[in-house]
């Protein structure tokens, strides 16, 4: 990022004005872990909005490779039962990102009042992002938490899944086409209570048409979490023929594009943010180079949050 002021202002050559009216307030970047978060507050949403970033495009094959084999399961705390991906939970729970969002959370609530909170990420941010939801409604009772993903990995089993959408109903998954990431880990549908699971509600993206005519179509998929309907199988009426169109979910590239929306950075580099100089002078490290720079809402000053800023509950 080559300049401070687009940082915050969030007038970046990429966003072209698509994000006018929303306030940067916290960016908090785990180095340790190549981790980076936003919080604001887009006023035309009346929404605080928590983004995280999804895994690097570079690392995504051996990414894949990783969940295909390495099952790693622990148990999520206060709810029997419930197995989680010990990865995508220690993502969220033990690393930098966690307090510096809490924190900010807390900050545009006390001067906004208790309005919406918005949780999105992609990919792998997609899976920090729901377990960011369900940690705001569960552990700080936060209410009105809206959680929106974009090619999540599954993250837990059933029983958690059961658990997730009754405390976090408003979820929407979005999944594009072939994209391969949100059927892993793999799911076994002959031990449905054993095998990772997602949770509801799917709205999968797909083409229908030949050469010039073929356009998307989204599909609400149904409240189990693994519609066979929907990017699992699909059985549609095409071209008034029917046709039962298996899907395998082995593309890449459609992990990489939403709503034609390119999800990569444009040159690879590893958590490069903090390289700038300038932005630390607007915050501070610790011992491990983990990063939070955040503005002072009752101020047009930026500052680095103090541990007396950090707090474990709403008010």
């Amino acid at each position: 990022m080559s300049d401070l002021t687009e940082l915050f202002s969030w007038t970046c050559p990429r966003c072209d004005g698509k994000t006018k009216g929303f306030e940067v307030i916290e960016l908090i970047v785990d180095i340790q872990h190549c981790l980076q978060a936003y919080v604001g507050v887009a006023k035309d949403l009346n929404a605080v909005v928590i983004a995280f970033r999804g895994t690097q495009e570079h690392s995504i094959q051996n990414w894949v490779e990783d969940l295909y084999w390495k099952q790693h399961d622990i148990n999520y705390p206060g709810m029997p039962g419930a197995m989680v991906h010990r990865g995508f939970y220690y993502a969220y729970h033990n690393t930098t990102i966690r307090p510096g969002i809490l924190d900010a959370v807390i900050r545009a609530k006390d001067l906004y009042g208790d309005i919406n909170v918005m949780v999105t990420g992609h990919s792998m941010g997609g899976a920090m992002a729901s377990f960011c939801g369900l940690d705001l409604v569960v552990n700080h009772e936060a209410r009105n938490v809206q959680v929106l993903t974009f090619g999540q990995p599954r993250i837990g089993n059933a029983v958690f899944a059961s658990y997730y959408s009754d405390r976090v109903p408003n979820t929407i998954r979005i999944t594009n086409g072939h994209d391969i990431v949100p059927h892993l880990p793999p799911y076994y549908s002959r031990f449905p209570q054993k095998t990772y699971h997602h949770f509801p509600r799917e709205v999968w993206l797909y083409n229908i048409g030949f050469g010039s005519l073929v356009y998307q179509v989204e599909k609400v998929c149904d409240s189990s979490g693994e519609d066979p309907s929907c990017s699992r199988n699909i059985c549609g009426q095409l071209m008034r023929v029917r046709l039962c169109r298996s899907v395998t979910g082995n593309s890449l590239a459609d992990h990489l594009v939403y709503y034609g929306v390119g999800l990569m950075a444009e040159t690879w580099g590893s958590c490069k943010i903090v390289m700038d100089a300038r932005l630390k002078e607007y915050g501070g490290e610790d011992v491990k180079g983990n990063l939070i720079v955040s503005r002072n809402l009752s101020a047009s000053a930026l500052r680095l949050p103090s541990d007396s800023d950090a707090k474990n509950n709403f008010s």
